[in-house]
């Protein structure tokens, strides 16, 4: 994104008429959060310069109440005027960082400031950058009944109309099941109109994105039925890239709101179909990215891939478990985390191979091409955390020098237990539960987000899983009423 400075930003509002500015920042959890300030105040006042108080107890993971008082400062090179408002509601909308209360230091509770801006400045510090492109899939619905849990019609991936019993009911875009021609599940893969019926809002979409700042290099229907889809963005920094994903996600929230549709990145909303993954691609660059030299670049080698960036694979393995609870934090992204819905499940590496954890692409050989994707990620997460962990993962492994192994030239789905055993290939966490103790027992995990964070996040999470533990589901009373 380009460098706005406070005049620019001034001058961008006053030219736009914008008269309400969304004040934007995230709770631990992930969540965006906003409040509108008037423009006037930061045209004529001093809310660039001293910030915006706040409740922070009001904020999952911020702070208690006795220590309530925070101030939200504004990054101004983030400002853009939201393409889609007009008139009395013409708005704009920019990240900050939040402080304590007198706004001098940073708090250690942002994600934002004190994860992912300290990360890219010890990286930057050294000499170096890092750029990140994730794929970020999400649904969109006509609507959806979350108070109304029944057996809902769905097509079976074998054919035939089927029972899920206990999902929420779901209204896919094609409006009715009935309706022909409809995509079958698992059958939706770049599938053409009039089948895909998401092509007018991806249009939209991608139109309004590249007023904001997001260049989309691409954009499709997904593997899945009901209206799953992925627009692709270039990559950005490690802040950038948070940024990024919040402004896509705003957007394609309220674009579909605009159409009388509802866009989820819950990741598993379908039964027996795919779900929605967040496959981030990486590389660490000498100096500025596309400038300076590919890090994880070497010619010579038979995937194009430099001792460095295998050791930066190492890391990412060594620490796959831990970054599980981060990069699919919910109760619902194990439900996409199974074998047989191209979910990564298992710990290893391949150049190609989608069934690995951890791929190389190999679209293209040249040096500014080559790169890595962690694709045990899913769009719940908060990404200032879960692809600052990532990036850490992956320099702890360039420090310790940590061998990933032999890259995995089979689908891993196919193979046995004992080949699996003999390989040395392990499974991720299958629960969130599972996922937290991970994250409880990695070190670095807590260096990187800090006692606050790391505590709060735990905390939070395992809350969520002692919830899902004691609810009663409508499947339960399907399976075990009539004993």
């Amino acid at each position: 994104m380009n460098e706005i400075g406070i005049e620019k930003a001034k001058q961008i509002l006053k030219e736009n008429g914008v008269k309400q500015v969304l004040c934007a920042f995230t709770d631990v959890r992930g969540y965006l959060l906003t409040f509108s300030i008037p423009a006037r105040e930061f045209i004529e006042g001093d809310a660039f310069v001293d910030g915006i108080g706040f409740d922070g107890s009001s904020v999952r993971g911020f702070k208690t109440i006795e220590q309530s008082d925070m101030v939200w400062k504004p990054d101004p090179s983030t400002l853009r005027v939201i393409p889609w408002t007009d008139g009395i509601h013409k708005s704009a909308i920019m990240f900050g960082d939040v402080y304590e209360a007198g706004g001098k230091d940073l708090a250690e509770c942002d994600p934002r400031g004190f994860v992912a801006k300290r990360l890219e400045k010890k990286l930057k510090d050294e000499g170096k950058s890092a750029i990140f492109g994730p794929e970020i899939e999400f649904f969109i619905f006509d609507g959806i009944d979350i108070q109304n849990l029944y057996w809902d019609l769905f097509v079976s991936p074998n054919g035939g109309k089927g029972d899920s019993w206990g999902a929420p009911r779901v209204m896919p875009i094609s409006s009715e099941l009935d309706e022909l021609p409809i995509i079958r599940p698992k059958e939706g893969y770049f599938r053409a109109p009039p089948e895909d019926r998401t092509v007018e809002y991806r249009n939209e979409l991608v139109y309004y994105l590249e007023q904001l700042g997001i260049m989309v290099e691409y954009h499709h229907h997904e593997v899945a039925t009901a209206g799953q889809i992925e627009l692709d963005f270039k990559p950005f920094g490690l802040v950038g890239v948070g940024d990024a994903f919040y402004l896509y996600k705003f957007a394609a929230k309220n674009i579909a709101k605009l159409h009388g549709l509802i866009a989820t990145f819950m990741p598993k909303p379908l039964y027996l179909d795919n779900a929605s993954g967040m496959h981030t691609h990486q590389s660490l660059w000498e100096g500025e990215p596309f400038k300076g030299k590919n890090l994880f670049s070497d010619p010579d080698d038979e995937f194009g891939l430099s001792q460095l960036a295998r050791y930066y694979i190492g890391g990412l393995l060594e620490h796959a478990p831990a970054l599980t609870a981060l990069n699919a934090p919910t109760v619902n992204s194990y439900k996409r985390l199974v074998p047989g819905f191209e979910a990564p499940i298992y710990i290893a590496w391949s150049p190609r191979n989608r069934s690995a954890l951890v791929r190389v692409p190999a679209y293209f050989k040249k040096p500014s091409a080559i790169r890595v994707e962690y694709r045990g990620a899913d769009p719940s997460q908060n990404p200032y955390l879960g692809i600052a962990a990532q990036l850490a993962a992956g320099l702890d492994g360039i420090k310790k020098k940590i061998d990933p192994g032999d890259p995995v030239m089979k689908d891993v789905y196919e193979l046995s237990d004992r080949e699996k055993r003999e390989l040395g290939i392990k499974e991720l966490p299958t629960t969130l539960k599972d996922a937290l103790e991970a994250l409880e027992s990695d070190e670095l995990m807590k260096e990187v987000l800090g006692s606050h964070i790391y505590d709060a996040f735990i905390e939070l999470k395992t809350a969520e899983w002692n919830q899902y533990c004691l609810y009663v589901t409508p499947w339960e009373f399907m399976k075990y009423f009539d004993i």
